[in-house]
C-alpha cells in the first residue's frame, strides 16, 4: 500500500524566508531527535550506557572490550550520542563518559531520574505505524494488546520512575488522612496496573494492606504476578485481568482505589468512574493521576503537550476506540481537568482536589 499521494501542485501563499528558515530549524531538529532515538534504544537495549558509567571515560575500544560490541560500531554510536549531548567527548584523550546527570537518566533504572525506556515506548509507535496509518483511514481503533511488546515494557520503564519517586513520597501524604489509613491496612484496586509497578510500589509501602491490580491484558497481568514474586510481595498484592467496569468487589468497598495514567485510554471513561463509584468504601479515596494539561487547546502548546499529544493520536486514542470509544468519550492524553472533573461528578463523587501535581502529572483526589 502506498504511503504518500500525488498531488498536483498547490497554489500557496509565498512564504516569509525568514519563516521557512525557522520552519527548517525547527523540523532538523526533530527529524535529529528522531534518528538519534533508536540509538538511545539500541545503548538501553546493549547495556552501553551502564557500562560507560561504571567504567568510566573510555575510548571506543575500551567500551567494545567491555560490552562484547563492535569497536566500528561503538565510535559511531558514540559520536552520536556526544553530537546529542547524551555523553561528552573530550578530544585530548579521544574518550567519552557520561556526567552525573546523564548518568543518572540513562545508566542506572532503579534511580527515579531514569528517563531511557521512553525511547522503547516511542519506538512502539514507529514500529506500528502501518497500523495506526489503517486505523487513521477506517476510524478503527487499535486495542493496547495489538501494540508491539516494545510498548509495553517501555511504558512501565518510562512511568515507574516517577511513580517511584513521588507516588509514597508526595501523592499519598497530599491527601489528607490517608497514609495513616494504609499504614493500619485496606483493601487496595490498582486500575489498567500493566506490568504492577505501581501496585507493587503501594505493597512495599504498606505491607498491611491488600492490593488487587487489574488490567484487561493477560501478557501484562503474567507479568506482573512474576515481579510480585520477585519482588517479594506476593502475599498481599495480585493481579487480576478484568476492565475497569469489571473489577470485582471487596467487603466494605475499597479504601482506595487508583488509576495511573490510564483513564484516558478507556472507551468509556464514565463507565469505570461509574464501576468505582459503586465498589468504594463511603469513607475511601480514589487517586485519579492523568497527564498534566490545560483545560483548552491553546493551553497545552507546549513541549508537554506535544509529547502528550503524539503519544495520544498513535497510542490512546486509538486504545480508546478499540474499547468502544467514540467522539467526547475518547478523552486522549491531554484531557484536563475541568473534564476529568466532570466525568468523576456524573459518577456520583461528590468531590474532586488536586491534590499534587508534577511537569508530567496531575493527581486528582476523587470522594464519594
Amino acid at each position: 500500500m502506498s504511503t504518500t499521494h500525488q498531488h498536483a501542485p498547490l497554489d500557496l501563499a509565498e512564504p516569509d524566508p525568514s519563516d521557512v528558515e525557522a520552519f527548517v530549524h525547527l523540523f532538523a531538529a526533530d527529524l535529529a531527535s528522531v534518528l538519534h532515538a533508536t540509538t538511545v534504544v539500541i545503548g538501553d537495549r546493549l547495556g552501553l550506557y551502564t557500562e560507560l558509567a561504571r567504567s568510566g571515560p573510555s575510548t571506543p575500544e575500551e567500551l567494545a572490550a567491555t560490552t562484547d560490541c563492535d569497536e566500528r560500531y561503538l565510535r559511531e554510536w558514540l559520536s552520536a550520542q556526544a553530537a546529542a549531548g547524551y555523553v561528552e567527548f573530550d578530544p585530548a584523550t579521544g574518550r567519552f563518559h557520561l556526567d552525573a546527570a546523564q548518568a543518572a537518566c540513562l545508566a542506572d533504572e532503579t534511580l527515579p531520574t531514569f528517563l531511557a525506556g521512553g525511547m522503547s515506548l516511542a519506538s512502539s509507535t514507529h514500529r506500528d505505524q502501518d497500523v495506526t496509518v489503517n486505523a487513521y483511514r477506517s476510524g478503527a481503533g487499535i486495542g493496547w494488546h495489538e501494540h508491539h511488546t516494545s510498548l509495553f515494557s517501555g511504558t512501565e520503564r518510562f512511568f515507574r520512575p516517577g511513580y517511584a519517586a513521588n507516588l509514597i513520597a508526595d501523592w499519598i501524604p497530599a491527601i489528607e488522612g490517608l497514609d495513616e489509613r494504609l499504614q493500619k491496612g485496606g483493601t487496595v484496586a490498582d486500575i489498567g496496573c500493566g506490568h504492577g509497578a505501581s501496585s507493587i510500589l503501594l505493597a512495599k509501602a504498606y505491607p498491611k494492606i491488600s492490593v488487587v491490580g487489574f488490567d484487561y491484558h493477560p501478557d501484562s497481568i503474567r507479568v506482573a504476578r512474576v515481579r510480585a514474586e520477585a519482588a517479594g510481595v506476593a502475599e498481599h498484592v495480585r493481579f487480576e485481568v478484568a476492565k475497569a467496569d469489571d473489577i470485582q468487589e471487596a467487603p466494605g468497598g475499597y479504601d482506595l482505589v487508583c488509576i495511573f495514567d490510564a483513564l484516558h485510554d478507556m472507551g468509556d471513561p464514565l463507565a469505570a468512574a461509574k464501576a468505582i463509584r459503586e465498589r468504594i468504601a463511603p469513607d475511601g479515596v480514589w487517586l485519579l493521576v492523568e497527564p498534566n494539561a490545560a483545560d483548552d487547546l491553546e493551553g497545552n502548546l507546549n513541549l508537554v503537550g506535544k509529547i502528550f499529544y503524539s503519544a495520544s493520536s498513535t497510542i490512546c486514542t486509538p486504545a480508546s476506540r478499540s474499547d468502544g470509544g467514540r467522539d467526547a468519550a475518547c478523552l486522549g492524553a491531554q484531557a484536563g481537568e475541568k473534564r476529568l472533573r466532570e466525568i468523576c461528578m456524573e459518577a456520583g463523587f461528590q468531590t474532586v482536589r488536586r491534590a499534587a501535581e508534577t511537569p508530567f502529572n496531575m493527581v486528582l483526589e476523587v470522594r464519594p
